[in-house]
């Protein structure tokens, strides 16, 4: 398989799995307000909004697809470097979002498994603080 294909390839699973996170998140009743936003440095795959009191929280997803678990599962992939990319992309989104930047956040992994049509999700809320890093 050429390179091209490959990308291709990755591009479109990737877009499979995070449309199945996405719909599993908004039936849990979280409402999107962007996804694949990209900054220098790093990018937000999904921005959601879960209502509640005073506006709700600002949630910040980062989802990640494995075939397997071999190497730990999407959220072991998820490591300090990886981290800091999301919080500097999400202090970037909060900068443009004056608005937004008054509502509590907090981060989720989305880890998908399996076939990417159809994938396993498990989503683990609160998945990292900031003062985790």
């Amino acid at each position: 398989m050429a390179a091209d294909d490959a990308t291709t390839d990755r591009r479109a699973r990737g877009a499979l799995v995070e449309a199945a996170a996405r719909a599993e998140l908004e039936r849990a009743g979280l409402r999107t307000l962007a996804a694949n936003v990209g900054y220098r440095g790093g990018e937000l795959d999904l921005v959601m909004l879960e209502p509640g009191d005073a506006g709700g929280t600002l949630v910040f997803v980062e989802v990640r697809y494995r075939a397997g678990s071999a190497f730990g599962g999407g959220f072991a992939s998820v490591d300090a470097g990886k981290r800091r990319k999301l919080v500097r992309a999400a202090q970037l989104y909060l900068g443009s979002h004056a608005r937004m930047a008054q509502l509590p956040c907090r981060f989720d992994v989305v880890e998908a498994s399996g076939d990417p049509a159809r994938p396993r999700i498990r989503w683990v809320k609160d998945a990292f603080r900031l003062d985790d890093l």
